[in-house]
């Protein structure tokens, strides 16, 4: 009896497994589709001014890579880069000026906010350092962008002609994330699956509609949005701020579009799996609001959607169960399918798509480690600043 029980056990949780999966590839927005790329555009008659702001600290290994593809856009009105260098003890403002001597461009200013007061998250001090150098430009636009980020030549006058044809207040690309080492080809494309099923794409862009994000590498926000919105004052103490950014200005009655990018890429190098946990741990347990019953939650439902698969797999081959390794096998499945995309998408070999599961078991525990680091008391360090409330970092460099 104890053992059909057990065996029971297994068929109905492999089954409640299949259903969640069949709920995510119909009811979840299409997240595992990756053709949002930017939205139909047409030049505008009189380009607007825009001014791109870059939050910088300590980026002197990242910054020859990034700088120059921002001073060198090809855009057809008035454009000026700030680069705000956030207290950097390698030379990063320097290095940032030789490059514009260089290379010419666009005119570079740089600036320097000085530590962030209580309440404010290193990189928001930063960057609303730069957006108040850019309103002596009066600019319609700003472009918020990473230190590693590198864009194509004709980023920025796609991104405004999309803006402007759409009528958008946030014109948000996600960035193609680098993918070189063997632990970066491993998480880094599943990193951007799960953003997508948490904030599917489809759903961001459609007015009416409650969801709301971008991608904190590629924000182009329109100056009176931000004001409207109140950007970045109201977030200040945001650990995950590009979210938190989309949200009040959709909140505000704003239009937001996020999709994936082609010509956008981050330079910056995670080649250990040290390197990623440390990116994904330190704004993990934020995500979940420092939550207890949320991080209990994420923790079952990570384990019943990607661990229960292979697991009823192997426990229906073994018990000689065959309703389950069938229903196992088939959630495993569609999430290998659902994932296919993703790694086309970042030029991936397809075998890695059924390796899936062990990726969210790290996640798993990454989550687990962020909410480990929040109730030791520890605060959280990036690049060699301390916070002493966990719910002070910025997620991303």
């Amino acid at each position: 009896m104890g053992q059909t029980a057990r065996v029971s056990a297994v068929v109905w949780t492999a089954a409640g497994s299949l259903l969640a999966w069949l709920w995510l590839l119909l009811c979840q927005g299409f997240f595992w589709r990756t053709d949002v790329r930017l939205p139909p555009r047409r030049e505008p008659d009189a380009w607007p001014s825009v001014c791109v702001v870059v939050p910088a600290r300590d980026e002197a290994a990242v910054l020859p890579d990034a700088l120059p593809s921002l001073l060198g856009q090809d855009y057809p009105g008035r454009a000026e880069v700030f680069l705000v260098d956030d207290g950097s003890t390698d030379g990063t403002g320097d290095l940032a000026r030789e490059l514009a001597h260089r290379h010419g461009g666009l005119p570079l200013t740089v600036g320097s906010p000085g530590e962030p007061p209580a309440g404010w998250t290193g990189k928001l001090w930063a960057v609303r350092h730069g957006i108040g150098l850019a309103r002596a430009r009066d600019p319609e636009y700003l472009l918020l962008t990473d230190a590693d980020i590198a864009h194509a030549p004709d980023s920025l006058r796609e991104l405004v002609a999309a803006a402007r044809t759409g009528g958008f207040d946030v014109v948000s690309q996600m960035a193609r994330l680098r993918v070189e080492s063997t632990w970066e080809r491993l998480v880094v494309p599943a990193f951007v699956y799960f953003f997508a099923q948490l904030y599917p794409f489809r759903r961001i862009g459609k007015k009416g509609t409650r969801t709301a994000a971008a991608a904190g590498g590629c924000v182009l926000l329109r100056a009176e949005a931000a004001e409207r919105a109140r950007i970045p004052d109201a977030i200040r103490h945001a650990v995950i701020d590009d979210v938190a950014l989309a949200r009040a200005v959709k909140g505000g009655g704003g239009l937001v579009w996020l999709g994936l990018a082609d010509r956008v890429d981050s330079v910056r190098p995670y080649p250990r799996l040290g390197d990623l946990w440390r990116m994904v741990s330190r704004s993990a347990y934020a995500q979940l609001r420092h939550h207890p019953l949320l991080l209990a939650g994420t923790v079952a439902g990570l384990a019943l959607v990607y661990l229960v698969p292979p697991g009823a797999v192997v426990a229906g081959l073994m018990a000689g169960n065959a309703a389950a390794a069938v229903a196992g096998a088939s959630a495993w499945l569609v999430m290998t399918g659902t994932y296919v995309p993703m790694l086309r998408y970042y030029r991936q070999p397809l075998w890695l798509a059924p390796l899936l599961p062990f990726t969210a078991f790290l996640y798993l525990l990454m989550t687990v480690d962020s909410a480990v680091q929040h109730y030791r008391g520890r605060g959280a360090a990036w690049k060699g600043r301390t916070y002493a409330r966990p719910d002070a970092l910025p997620d991303e460099g």
